[in-house]
């Protein structure tokens, strides 16, 4: 689907039409599917969110990657003045992808709560659920909505997954099939309203589900970056059913993660017999058998395919399964062929799994409304946290000390800015020793500097902080698309060029050269936006819920927030925070110009720092750089 989706209306919205029209399609469908969603759930007025726009929230995992618009706008400040620059022009608010979409909603329906995007890579809309569940029994907010789009540029994503050798070359989906061959990468959009129960029962709201736990974790220091590890799938399964109070044998239907991958199938097989051993032909499914894989969207389309389960009373069937796959023999499941009744004698109970690559692992529980109650523990209070650990790279700086150095003194480090002759603080390069590198030296060359930046000030952090036991820890890192990506794209359309000019096969390899070097597999994962926060889980074995957060300009603030938030629930004792920009380029100084107006010279940095509660550090004897103030449930308002 291009430019401008023609089934999407953009009337009615708190937008000049013109304006919604000139965005890529991917906030278009996050504009339409978070209206649509308010308008089901009864809290839609004149087009507006019902209520206190204050009091209702967002969060949506959003896949980084380029959208078409911005590989579009990339391509046009590249070739400018040339005759291959694309045709037309391009609204330079699609550069700000990641965030801007959740922000808009406020402009657009009144959502004026907590919003901001995560990318948790295919676990991203059960982050975004479990985020938004939090903002609700803190009573940051009343209503919130939660869920996922997947957008991106769709030649990169399918030249990544060759890269990756993830791409089914059958182009079939067909997980828990024995000739499964990959995955088979799909886009959309899926939002779910998320209320406390007991609102909703006092304002007679129709109820499709209780979600009664979800558990997150990371696979830390695995095999790599790409290899599943059934370790991090069960921490993250018994983690959800240990919040719900409930025994794994209670549950009625999972809905699997399962992608299609025969190594990724069997993984998830595996951890799911040690979590739900003592089962007896367990009813188990994947949507992705039907809509191929949504990534970030995955598990909300999984959510919505078992809230009808349960309006239907009937367990969904998983297509093109003429003969299973090896992986299922001995296992506690059966694979449902057919669509079977659900019958019940209490609330009907359904699991759901996403796990992500990069090491992002989820698990959600949710059962049917049949008049219930619960007992929910109400938030305690908020303890003191404190910076424990400080690392940087900011500029053309070495560590913390070189930026504190820096503004002691007055300093910058500048050298002449892509526009204009303007001053900007460009990192020429990233330094990274190699006592104990945890990735190949020749892997790191390839990945961007959002990486590199970021895992160089990560290990002077973590060199500061105490010890803690590697599921007590995790990474949240704010940041956002890096334009640079877009190059493979444009590598690629050169083909159209060159078919066009009559060039030789001699001069277009030269030309794609010269636009970017060959994707590999490397590169792909130095490129995928989850990863800034994954090469920490990985280098420092933190292998507690980490995720990259983008809200625009306040992405590292969003990201303090949430580490905060992450010890005040206990759900972890270390938190690395971190914020990346690396922005010194043509593409961003030339949007941010336009959408912002003079708003200064860009600077490049990365920013780590360790967080954790203030009795914990003491005891563990740690140094104590500062505490971090704010009001219990908000986000921080200041460091003393």
């Amino acid at each position: 689907m291009h430019g401008f989706d023609p089934l999407f209306d953009p009337r009615g919205f708190g937008l000049p039409e013109s304006d919604v029209r000139g965005l890529d399609v991917l906030f278009q469908w996050v504009l339409h599917t978070a209206r649509e969603a308010l308008r089901d759930a009864g809290r839609l007025d004149h087009g507006r969110a019902r209520g206190e726009a204050a009091r209702t929230g967002a969060v949506l995992g959003n896949l980084s990657f380029p959208t078409e618009a911005l590989s579009r706008y990339a391509a046009g400040v590249w070739f400018e003045g040339s005759r291959f620059a694309p045709p037309g022009t391009v609204d330079p608010r699609n550069r700000f992808m990641s965030g801007l979409p959740a922000h808009l909603l406020s402009e657009a329906l009144g959502v004026d709560g907590p919003r901001f995007a995560l990318d948790a890579a295919c676990a991203s809309s059960l982050y975004a659920m479990a985020l938004a569940c939090d903002a609700l029994h803190t009573g940051r907010a009343d209503v919130m909505l939660a869920g996922a789009v997947n957008r991106a540029d769709d030649l990169f994503i399918h030249i990544g997954f060759c890269a990756l050798q993830a791409m089914s070359k059958s182009g079939r989906s067909r997980p828990f099939h024995p000739d499964a061959d990959g995955l088979v990468p799909s886009e959309g959009c899926a939002i779910v309203v998320l209320r406390r129960l007991d609102d909703a029962v006092r304002d007679g709201d129709r109820i499709l589900g209780v979600i009664r736990g979800i558990g997150l974790a990371n696979d830390g220091r695995g095999r790599g970056l790409l290899a599943p590890s059934e370790d991090g799938q069960v921490r993250a399964m018994r983690a959800a059913w240990a919040q719900a109070g409930l025994e794994p044998s209670t549950v009625g239907m999972i809905e699997c993660h399962a992608t299609g991958t025969p190594v990724g199938d069997a993984t998830e097989l595996r951890s799911m017999a040690r979590v739900f051993e003592g089962a007896d032909a367990l009813p188990i499914g994947s949507l992705k058998a039907n809509l191929g894989h949504l990534v970030t969207a995955a598990g909300a389309a999984g959510l919505l395919k078992i809230l009808g389960a349960f309006e239907h009373a009937t367990r969904p069937p998983t297509p093109h399964l003429d003969r299973m796959t090896p992986a299922l023999e001995g296992t506690p499941f059966r694979v449902l062929r057919q669509a079977e009744p659900w019958p019940s004698e209490g609330p009907r109970r359904a699991a759901l799994s996403a796990f992500g690559f990069g090491g992002n692992d989820a698990h959600l529980i949710v059962e049917e409304w049949a008049g219930q109650t619960f007992d929910v523990e109400p938030a305690g209070p908020s303890p003191r946290i404190v910076v424990v650990g400080i690392g940087a790279r900011v500029a053309g700086g070495a560590d913390a000390v070189d930026f504190a150095n820096d503004l002691a003194m007055g300093r910058t480090r500048v050298r002449p800015g892509p526009l204009s002759g303007r001053p900007s603080g460009h990192a020429d390069e990233v330094e990274l020793g190699l006592a104990g590198l945890r990735f190949p030296p020749v892997d790191l060359e390839t990945s961007l500097a959002q990486q590199t930046m970021l895992l160089a000030a990560a290990r002077e952090c973590a060199a500061q902080v105490p010890s803690v036991p590697s599921f007590r820890a995790s990474a949240i890192v704010g940041m956002g698309c890096d334009a640079e990506v877009a190059r493979w794209g444009a590598r690629w359309r050169l083909a159209d060029i060159a078919g066009r000019e009559g060039w030789d096969a001699g001069t277009l390899a030269s030309a794609r050269d010269g636009v970017t070097p060959l994707l590999r597999a490397s590169t792909v994962v130095g490129t995928m936006p989850n990863i800034p926060a994954n090469r920490i889980n990985s280098q420092l074995d933190a292998s507690g819920a980490s995720f990259t957060v983008s809200a625009e300009e306040a992405s590292g603030l969003r990201a303090l927030e949430l580490g905060c938030r992450a010890l005040a629930r206990g759900e972890v004792d270390l938190v690395y925070v971190g914020g990346v920009d690396v922005s010194v380029e043509p593409v961003h100084v030339r949007a941010a110009h336009a959408v912002l107006g003079d708003v200064g010279s860009p600077g490049d940095a990365a920013v780590v720092l360790g967080l954790m509660r203030e009795d914990d550090a003491r005891a563990a004897g740690a140094r104590i750089f500062a505490r971090i103030e704010g009001p219990e449930g908000a986000p921080p308002t200041g460091v003393t």
